[in-house]
């Protein structure tokens, strides 16, 4: 079994080395079109795993053909998003990359479960489904799993209680719409309203929504926290630990939507994408939910398919 990560920059790398920290596979490939910089990256992964008594082992390569019969392909390849850009200023760029790099997947890894990074996510998710040609369980985007990070952060901040009891989740769209479920939150399984005012959490919530920007303003890009999400995604599939992850999937008439890629509860599982999980919303979540399946749906457009 091998692990495939299409893009050897600071998100890569930092999905490589959380791979490698939780012995998901011994064998973590790095790909890159930049010489040296895959095979760079590896180097210093393997000197951290090395220390820290991990088998697994990182390599570095520019040859697509290095991935032939992968399991498990992560594409990250593309633009990063700069301050002041939003997520869908990197449409037109990151679609061309991303149509390429998929061809190079269904050429040598086609079986392969794909988890998408590449902004913007979700259109992503779709372009790749699409231009690979693979089953709908075997791609989905990381979008969701990264929110959630952020909003487990913003509740532990406000409640002061430990991360560890904190349960949340995040859908729709990643990125200007998208909806951090408070009500569909709990610490210790108890309603995390019961903690916070309506107005905490609609702090909270509006936080969630904009940190991403901040993060990029202050240091450039968001490293640490993507990577980490890939590599639970990985987990949850190898080991199949079938725990329910927010991720941008295929509607097929969940929701309401079908032929379109969104963020969504799911389970994630040895089979990919074992099943969407649909929620009832109220009228604001639908809303938000609604506005963030239209920005989708009109970037969409835009894709060369």
């Amino acid at each position: 079994m091998t692990i495939t990560i299409i893009g050897s920059g600071k998100v890569g790398a930092s999905a490589a080395l959380n791979c490698g920290l939780r012995e998901l596979d011994r064998d973590i490939l790095l790909l890159d079109i930049v010489q040296g910089l895959p095979q760079g990256e590896a180097m210093d992964i393997n000197h951290q795993l090395s220390e820290r008594g991990s088998d697994a082992v990182a390599r570095g390569s520019n040859n697509y053909e290095d991935m032939r019969g992968s399991d498990y392909v992560v594409l990250v390849a593309g633009v990063g998003r700069k301050p002041g850009m939003t997520r869908m200023d990197l449409l037109k760029t990151n679609a061309g990359i991303v149509k390429d790099v998929a061809g190079k997947i269904a050429s040598y890894a086609k079986d392969a479960t794909i988890i998408v990074v590449t902004n913007p996510l979700d259109p992503m998710t779709y372009l790749a489904l699409k231009a690979i040609g693979a089953k709908k369980n075997k791609v989905m985007g990381m979008g969701g799993m990264l929110d959630l990070s952020r909003f487990k952060s913003f509740i532990q901040d406000a409640t002061k209680i430990s991360r560890d009891s904190i349960q949340a989740m995040v859908i729709s769209e990643h990125g200007e719409n998208m909806l951090p479920l408070t009500r569909f939150s709990s610490i210790g399984g108890i309603p995390l309203h019961e903690f916070i005012s309506k107005d905490k959490a609609m702090e909270i919530f509006e936080k969630t929504r904009k940190v991403a920007a901040e993060v990029i303003a202050l240091k450039g890009a968001t490293v640490y926290a993507p990577g980490n999400a890939v590599a639970t995604m990985l987990e949850s599939a190898i080991r199949d630990k079938k725990l329910v992850i927010p991720v941008s999937a295929l509607l097929e008439g969940e929701y309401g939507i079908s032929d379109l890629c969104i963020g969504v509860p799911a389970i994630i599982g040895a089979g990919g994408v074992e099943r969407v999980i649909e929620l009832k919303l109220d009228s604001f979540e639908q809303d938000v939910f609604n506005k963030g399946v239209a920005s989708v749906k009109e970037a969409i457009k835009a894709l060369p398919l």
